[in-house]
Parts: C-alpha cells; structure tokens; sequence
C-alpha cells in the first residue's frame, strides 16, 4: 500500500456548481484551480467527493451541504488509511448570510467561535411573552453547542489576509443600499467573529437577533455569519484531533433579513431581478483570502507543522 498523503492543509467546501473548473464558479471552483488543477482524484469511501490532494500536502474535497452530510464526509476523510492528518490545519470554507447590522455582501469572515444554532429547546412566538426570547439551551450539550477557535490562529489569519484586495459588483454595491445599516453599505472586508452553524435556514430579524441571543447566551464574540456546516464538521475533527488547527473562512452572499420596505418572505424568495448579487466576487474573495493562510503555512512549514508558532507583538 502506498505511503499515506501527509497533509499539511486540508480545505473543505460544501458544494460545487457543475465542473470543478470551466463554468460557473460554486465553494470549490476557484481553489480547485489555484491547488489542484489536473491533479488525481482519490475516492473515499462514505465521502461526497474525491480528495484532491498537490505535492505540497495541500488538500481539499467538497464535503456536501448541512451537518450531517459535511460531517460524514469529514469522519471517512479524516479517518481514511490513504491520509496523514496528524499535523495538518483545516480551512472550513464557503459562502454565507450576515445581519445588515454586522456584515456586508462580499466580506469575508474567519470566525473566532462557532455555535450550534439547533442544540436547546425552542418554541413558537405565540406561545411565549411578547418580546421575551423563545430559545432555551438543554443540558448535555455543552461540549458540542460552542467551539472557541484558536484565537492565535485567528490572529494569524488575520494579519495574513486582513489587506487582501476584494472583489465587488455593481448589482451588489446597488442592493447595499437599500438598507439603512451603515455595515450592510460597507464595502466588503475581512473580519471576525461568530459563525451560527444551523440545518434552518433562518431568516428574519426575529430569527436573527435569537442567533445573536445564543452567541452571548454562550458567552461568544458577536453572531456575524449564519451558515450550515462548520460547528459539525469542527467536532468530527475535535474527536481526532482536536481544534487548535481549524479556521473557518466564510463569505457573505446575503442578508439573514429583508431590508425596511420588504417582508421576511420577499427576501427570502425574491422576484427576478431583486437578488443581492455578488455572489461570483464573493467566492472568489473567500479563496483570495484563504489561499494567502494556506500559502503561508506551507511556505513557512518548519515553523507550522509543531503548532501555531508565536504571533510576534506589535
């Protein structure tokens, strides 16, 4: 049997539209690409996708949408005889919503905690005191609800990436600015803070100031990025490996709520034309900042491959 692949960093995405290169750019397009580009797909058994892996221990693979599903990829991959994760730094990537009052379309954000948005009891607004929040958190999940990333790490991704020029569109920097939050008209950026891993797809202020409600109920930085996969994938890497080596990378393709003049239900199936766009910038901006992380860290391997080396004081 051949030696196993010794993975220096591993770069999951959730899905891809079409071909992996050639057409319309998904998650996965635009680092297939810059990494993998004619390198041989190796099969795993219980994964989505093949693994593609270059000489340099970069990896990736497209892990498939929702907990479940991303997870069970993960757990075949990681725990596959034809890799070697023992040293290897995970980028978790893809796109994602923001709150108007947080993010903006085509940002990007690593997130410094990760909380599971579906762990706890949750009931119906009618059935509760008006204004009074309708989440509860349940015993028993406190070693998989929240995931506090390396916060050197973080600082890291940070200064690597934070001046990374960005793309934007004319159809996204129009759609800015019919809402009134002065983060939502921002230009995108990189940032930082709490991405809610949730299989609801919520929408809504409602349902995203209870996202917000559940990062302080939890005692994490500010709910920033909604998505659906991250929190799950985290802890299949956690039981092997643990997490002082996992980022999550994630840009903003919508709002997680209409803006002033439209309901929850316009935004959320919005007529032809009323879309955000942007979208096409923003996984190539997700890949843009990334790539300068994962460049470094192998670049720079003999400082890495022991742990997250000291991030000099300024």
């Amino acid at each position: 049997m051949a030696e196993p692949v010794k993975v220096k960093v591993f770069v999951a995405a959730m899905f891809e539209i079409g071909q992996n290169t050639g057409d319309r750019a998904g998650e996965f397009q635009h680092w297939y690409e810059r990494y993998w580009k004619g390198s041989t797909p190796v099969t795993v058994p219980g994964a989505l996708q093949p693994v593609y892996c270059n000489a340099d221990g970069v990896c990736g693979s497209v892990l498939g949408m929702g907990k479940v599903n991303s997870s069970s990829s993960m757990q075949a991959i990681l725990t596959s005889p034809k890799f070697d994760f023992s040293k290897a730094y995970y980028v978790i990537s893809g796109v994602a919503g923001t709150p108007p009052s947080r993010g903006t379309i085509g940002e990007v954000s690593w997130a410094t905690w990760l909380v599971d948005y579906d762990l706890g009891h949750r009931w119906a607004p009618e059935e509760n005191k008006a204004g009074e929040p309708t989440f509860m958190p349940r015993k028993g999940y406190e070693e998989y609800r929240r995931f506090k990333l390396n916060p050197e790490l973080v600082a890291w991704a940070m200064k690597l990436s934070a001046d990374t020029p960005l793309k934007d569109s004319d159809s996204a920097k129009a759609y800015r600015l019919r809402y009134p939050q002065a983060a939502a008209r921002r230009a995108p950026f990189v940032g930082t803070g709490t991405h809610m891993t949730g299989d609801t797809f919520f929408h809504g202020p409602g349902l995203s100031n209870q996202a917000q409600y559940i990062a302080k109920l939890y005692g994490a930085d500010d709910y920033v990025i909604t998505e659906m996969e991250a929190a799950a994938i985290t802890l299949v890497i956690k039981r092997q490996h643990g997490t002082d080596r996992v980022m999550s990378l994630r840009g903003a393709v919508n709002f997680d709520q209409g803006n002033p003049r439209e309901t929850t239900l316009q935004h959320l199936d919005p007529a032809p034309g009323e879309t955000a766009g942007g979208f096409a910038e923003t996984v190539e901006n997700i890949e843009l900042v990334g790539s300068r992380v994962v460049d470094h860290i192998v670049v720079n391997w003999p400082q890495w491959q022991a742990g997250v080396p000291a991030l000099a004081q300024r």
